[in-house]
C-alpha cells in the first residue's frame, strides 16, 4: 500500500500528494525539468505521448487533452451543435462544474435524482424526466451527462439505454471516476465521450489545472481537436483546399483557448504509469474501511461488476457536524462534498428538475460525509480513523 514511502504527518493527510511524488522520485522531477529546458511549453511532444499512453489505458480510439476537466465538458457540447433552447440532463449531487457547462453553450440543464446507495444518476429518473421535458415542448433533449461520483461508475447499461431510447448523446462525467471499470469495461464502452479532470486532487491529478476528453468517433475528435485551439482548421476543413500556413490561423468555427501544459502532460505520464498500482492500493483502503466500519455506519456500496477509484470514502451519519469536530479534535481531516444541491443554489433553481422532485439527492445532500482516501493511506493511520468513527457512533448510540 505504499506504506515505504509514506512519511508520518500529523494530522492524518486527507489526500497525500507528497506520498506520491516521493514514489515517483528523480524521474518526475526529471520529466519535469526536460519540459523545462525544451522550450516547448505548449503542445509540447509531451502531449501526444501522454494522450495516446490515456487512450491506451481509457480503452478509448482516441483522447484529447485540454486546459481542465470543465472545459473537457464544454467542448463535446460545443462540437455536437449544442446550444438555446436544448437540454441536457444531469445529477444534481455533483460539483457544479456539470452543471455549469449547459448555460455556458446556452442550454438547460435537466435535474435528475440518484440511487440512493451509490449516488450516482438514477435511470428512471432520467427517464422520467426526459418524458417531462418532450410533452412540455419548451426544450429538445439533446444529452445526458453521467458522473461516476465519488470514483465509481455510474449505470451505464441502464443510462445508455434510456438515452439510446430517446436518441440522445451520453456523457460519462469521470472527473472522480477516471480509470474506473464495470464489468471491464470503461464509461466509454457506453458513453459517445468520457471526459476526466486532472485537478491536482483527483486520483489521477497534475500539478495544476488539466482534463481530457476520450471518444470513438473520428470526425468528432477532429472537431474537438480544433475546437480546442480557436477553431483551427483540421485535415479534413482544408482538403482540396490550398492553405501553406499554420492551421491555426485559419479558423472555420468558433472555439476556445483549452490546451494543457506540456508540464502537465510530463507530469501524468508518470503518474499513469503507477496508476493501475494506486487504484488496487485505493480499494486495499476501501475494503478495510468497510471492515471495519459497515457494522456501524453505512458504508459505500458499489455497483454490481463495478471498480471503484474511490476519489472519496464517504459514509452515512445523521449527525455529520459531530462526528466531523470529533473527528477533527483528534487530528483527522474529513471533508463535506455537495452540502447544498445544483438545484437549490439560486443561480442553477429556476431550471428544470425531474417530475418527482429530487427527494434521494436532497436526503443524502444531509447524511454524507468522506473520511481521509488515498493510495498511501497507511494502516495505523487508517485504524486511527476507523477508531475514532466507532468511538462517535457508539458513544450518540448510548446517548440515545
Amino acid at each position: 500500500m505504499g506504506d515505504a514511502w509514506h512519511e508520518r504527518a500529523m494530522p492524518i493527510p486527507f489526500i497525500d500528494l507528497q506520498a506520491q511524488r516521493k514514489r515517483l522520485g528523480q524521474p518526475l522531477e526529471d520529466a519535469i525539468l526536460k519540459v523545462v529546458r525544451s522550450g516547448a511549453y505548449i503542445m509540447g511532444p509531451e502531449i501526444a505521448e501522454f494522450e495516446a499512453a490515456l487512450a491506451a489505458f481509457g480503452q478509448a480510439p482516441f483522447a484529447l487533452s485540454c486546459g481542465s476537466g470543465t472545459e473537457a465538458l464544454v467542448l463535446p457540447l460545443m462540437a455536437w451543435g449544442i446550444g438555446p433552447g436544448d437540454a441536457v440532463f444531469c445529477p444534481s449531487f455533483t460539483f457544479a462544474a456539470t452543471a455549469e457547462v449547459m448555460p455556458l453553450v446556452g442550454a438547460s440543464p435537466v435535474f435528475v435524482d440518484i440511487d440512493p446507495a451509490t449516488y450516482n444518476m438514477d435511470a428512471a429518473s432520467l427517464d422520467a424526466a426526459m418524458a417531462a421535458v418532450k410533452r412540455e415542448g419548451r426544450l429538445t433533449p439533446r444529452a445526458v451527462i453521467a458522473v461516476d461520483l465519488f470514483g465509481q461508475p455510474a449505470d451505464y447499461p441502464a443510462i445508455a439505454a434510456v438515452a439510446r431510447k430517446h436518441g440522445l448523446k451520453l456523457i460519462a462525467d469521470s472527473a472522480q471516476g477516471f480509470g474506473c471499470t464495470l464489468g471491464g469495461h470503461h464509461p466509454i464502452h457506453w458513453a459517445d465521450v468520457a471526459t476526466t479532470s486532472f485537478f491536482p486532487a483527483k486520483p489521477l491529478g497534475c500539478y495544476g489545472d488539466g482534463g481530457a476528453v476520450l471518444s470513438k468517433d473520428e470526425r468528432l475528435h477532429d472537431l474537438l481537436v480544433s475546437l480546442r485551439v480557436h477553431g483551427q482548421a483540421v485535415k479534413s476543413d482544408i482538403e482540396g483546399k490550398t492553405f501553406e500556413h499554420d492551421p491555426k490561423y485559419l479558423n472555420v468555427r468558433v472555439g476556445l483557448n483549452s490546451r494543457m501544459d506540456t508540464i502537465q502532460a510530463a507530469v501524468l505520464l508518470q503518474k499513469l504509469s503507477i496508476f493501475a498500482d494506486e487504484i488496487r492500493a485505493r480499494n486495499r483502503v476501501a475494503d478495510r474501511y468497510a471492515a471495519g466500519l459497515g457494522d456501524l455506519v453505512t458504508t459505500p456500496k458499489v455497483i454490481d461488476g463495478g471498480v471503484s477509484v474511490w476519489a472519496q470514502y464517504t459514509i452515512e451519519t445523521d449527525d455529520r457536524d459531530g462526528l466531523a469536530q470529533h473527528l477533527k479534535a483528534q487530528g483527522i481531516p474529513s471533508a463535506v462534498y455537495y452540502p447544498i444541491p445544483i438545484h437549490r443554489q439560486g443561480v442553477y433553481s429556476g431550471y428544470p428538475t425531474a417530475p418527482a422532485g429530487l427527494p434521494v439527492t436532497e436526503a443524502k445532500a444531509d447524511q454524507v460525509i468522506s473520511l481521509p482516501m488515498h493510495a498511501y493511506l497507511t494502516e495505523d493511520d487508517q485504524d486511527q480513523v476507523i477508531a475514532a468513527v466507532r468511538s462517535f457512533v457508539k458513544k450518540n448510540a448510548a446517548a440515545a
